[in-house]
């Protein structure tokens, strides 16, 4: 049976690495973002009541499609209206 020395240097590489794969995981999660955001999720980014939203789909400042009764938005929509007013 082989033996192997794993010295302090070689756990610090490994750790280094391993924090690195850590953080890309992180990058990518965060950057990745949903196409399509149920009402819920829409009140939460843009800190609006459920009339407010309403309003915003009445007057056509913000499209939805409509799945069954469940009412989903474009995230590209949001990110325009969120824009236009900071």
């Amino acid at each position: 049976m082989a033996l192997e020395v794993i010295t302090k240097e070689d756990l610090l590489q490994f750790k280094t690495e391993l924090l690195e794969d850590i953080e890309n995981l992180f990058q990518i999660k965060t950057t990745e973002q949903k196409l399509w955001l149920r009402s819920s999720e829409v009140r939460d980014l843009l800190k609006c009541s459920p009339g407010t939203l309403q309003n915003l789909r009445v007057n056509g400042t913000l499209r939805y499609s409509r799945v069954g009764g469940t009412l989903y938005y474009n995230y590209q929509d949001i990110e325009k209206l969120l824009n236009q007013n900071p």
